[in-house]
């Protein structure tokens, strides 16, 4: 078993399962996840620690990529401490049960080698440019995240071969003949039936309503006739935009910043690395002594590439003959980036640097010389990042004496009109919550209905919606929550009251029929009433629209036997349905995608529940602590 276990590695999920775990580090760095100097545990797993750095970061990713791929929406969720409490205690639960996998995946001597390694990182999107790895990027992220590529792939080690456990306690699944033959037989099941649509408009026509019915419905459901409170607004906005057409900006202007500018105009130079690295985490010494060997080596003519290839402790570049790719002076600090820009020409090579990973012998490959971009080629993006610029200040400055002036004069808007030259607006009255779209910012919705504005009737302090965007608001009418009055809602409730009878009539109707059909007793009379006549239904699928959903989904439900194969449904407020089976039809044969699909499902879901009892079988032989915090 052991054997097949380390064989999953080789599958393609070894790739894809490390995604998640590098877009952690990406982000937050691994330090809490390979070693930290935190001892501030929150569990204790087995003897293992697991930090409060560690669930601090897992917690952040998390909820990042929940925003990432809900929006703002998540913010709301995240604002109840309750919620925050509960969500930060499941993420605590996962990093246990990891802990748990990681533990047994140790102990059965499981390991992933560099081979595979090296294929996981260079095929990773988050080190890739323009879908190919650039191993500048992966230095550099790297550097700024203060690990080694030896640490980093011993974390890669460390999460990949935790995966190998979890597949191979998925890859235990199966699935049964039987089992796919049964389950596909219900799925491309078909039915033969009869239907009737009843129409309960047609009931209303005969109901007459007392003043006594109205009047008790109307006690009884006050509740249903209660206004929400609304208000309507109206406000000012300013914003950059508004200022850009009377910007105007001179040539001089655009000239004079081209040239006061021109760093920005230029292309940087180019170069690209390739170095050999020698670690020192062990050793320096002796690691100090082979550098000298192999600099001597370089400098007698040896190629820099063959001797990369053999003694370079960076596994990924090695095999590239310790190519780094383009390097920019900004994605390397400290005696790396000096001694590498510090070489002036193609194919010169450094002396011994050394830095917190190790020794490095560098070496300059290509280098492109510094370009400038034309004035002509860029006026026209000066001249339009100058009038924002100047539509930024004249912003900046005209928001201020908004302010003030729905201070000083609280009662009106004219006068903040007057100053912006921007024109009042009113909005619709609307509910808390539902805010037209010109006011709908949480900003907005926060003061609309306080009683600041409501009971006071002063303007709102400036609002700032965006960067570039500001408002100031004020209530102009307010509606109070109130009870509707019999009158205003009589209408309503003889609507409702007449749809509630005429379903109930309808549904009479519908089982009058059923019960005659279970009797055995002729319907034709009974369908004349209402010039019915019974719709018949060939072939009918599962996710047929041939009929509303509700019945199709009843006449699934049925069996073939008398007196159970027939059913009244309430399809909606307009509609009520009787079906009635005739016959169950079994698919004839069965494509081979559609079998490979179910027997992929039940495996899925086989595969998930195995997971789920492994995981509770270690945690109920684990000495597991957590600690409150």
């Amino acid at each position: 078993m052991l054997q097949n276990i380390r064989e999953g590695i080789q599958g393609p999920w070894a790739i894809g399962i490390v995604a998640l775990i590098v877009v952690s580090f990406v982000f937050t760095g691994v330090g809490s996840y390979i070693s930290s100097n935190n001892t501030n545990a929150v569990a204790i797993v087995n003897g293992e620690e697991i930090a409060a750095s560690t669930l601090d970061t897992a917690y952040n990713n998390e909820r990042s990529r929940m925003q990432n791929q809900f929006g703002e929406a998540v913010n709301s969720m995240f604002s109840s401490e309750s919620y925050v409490a509960q969500f930060r205690n499941d993420i605590l639960e996962r990093l246990i049960n990891d802990e748990l996998i990681a533990q047994k995946a140790k102990e059965l001597g499981l390991r992933v080698g560099d081979n595979e390694i090296k294929k996981a990182i260079t095929t990773l999107p988050e080190f890739q440019l323009a879908g190919v790895f650039d191993n500048s990027l992966y230095q550099s992220t790297l550097s700024r995240a203060r690990y080694t590529p030896t640490e980093f792939a011993e974390y890669m080690r460390n999460q990949m071969t935790r995966q190998q456990l979890v597949q191979a306690i998925n890859g235990t699944s199966f699935s049964l003949q039987h089992q796919v033959s049964k389950m596909l037989a219900l799925q491309e099941q078909t039915r033969d039936a009869e239907s009737l649509l009843i129409d309960v408009n047609k009931y209303q026509e005969s109901i007459v309503l007392t003043e006594e019915e109205i009047q008790a419905y109307y006690n009884n459901n006050l509740v249903n006739f209660d206004t929400e409170e609304q208000v309507k607004l109206a406000y000012i906005t300013l914003s950059v935009d508004d200022l850009m057409p009377s910007v105007s900006v001179s040539s001089e202007e655009v000239e004079q910043s081209y040239n006061d500018n021109k760093a920005l105009y230029t292309t940087e130079a180019t170069r690209r690395f390739s170095h050999i690295l020698f670690e020192t985490s062990e050793n320096a010494d002796a690691k100090r002594v082979k550098a000298e060997a192999v600099l001597a080596q370089l400098k007698a003519g040896a190629d820099f590439a063959t001797v990369a290839e053999e003694n370079s402790d960076d596994i990924v570049s090695a095999e590239d003959g310790g190519d780094l790719g383009q390097i920019n002076r900004s994605d390397y600090d400290g005696s790396f980036g000096d001694a590498a820009f510090a070489l002036s020409g193609e194919g010169s090579i450094s002396e011994i640097v050394e830095t917190e990973f190790g020794f490095h012998i560098i070496k300059l490959t290509e280098f492109t010389a510094a370009e400038i971009t034309p004035f002509e080629s860029v006026k026209a993006t000066i001249e339009e990042e100058l009038r924002t610029s100047k539509a930024t200040d004249e912003f900046f400055a005209l928001q201020q004496e908004m302010a003030r002036l729905a201070f000083e004069e609280p009662d009106s808007l004219e006068a903040v009109a007057q100053a912006v030259k921007r024109p009042i607006i009113e909005t619709v009255f609307f509910e808390e919550n539902r805010l037209p779209a010109g006011v709908n910012y949480p900003q907005v919705a926060n003061v609309a209905f306080s009683s600041e504005l409501i009971d006071e009737q002063v303007n709102s302090d400036l609002l700032e919606l965006s960067d570039n965007l500001v408002m100031v608001t004020r209530i102009a009418e307010h509606k109070p929550q109130r009870t509707r009055s019999l009158d205003e809602v009589k209408a309503q409730i003889e609507s409702e009251l007449k749809t509630k009878k005429a379903q109930e009539q309808a549904l009479a109707y519908a089982q009058n029929i059923q019960s005659a059909m279970f009797n055995g007793d002729d319907t034709v009379e009974l369908l004349a009433q209402q010039g019915l006549s019974w719709s018949t239904h060939s072939a009918l699928g599962r996710k047929s629209n041939e009929l509303p959903l509700a019945m199709v989904e009843a006449i699934f439900e049925l069996s073939p036997v008398d007196g159970a194969n027939s059913k009244v449904v309430s399809v909606n407020t307009s509609s009520v349905g009787v079906v009635k089976l005739l016959a169950v039809v079994q698919p004839e044969a069965d494509g081979d995608g559609a079998r490979a699909n179910i027997k992929k499902s039940i495996v899925n879901l086989q595969g998930q529940e195995t997971y789920k009892n492994f995981v509770e079988a270690l945690r109920n032989n684990a000495e597991v602590k957590i600690i409150s915090k």
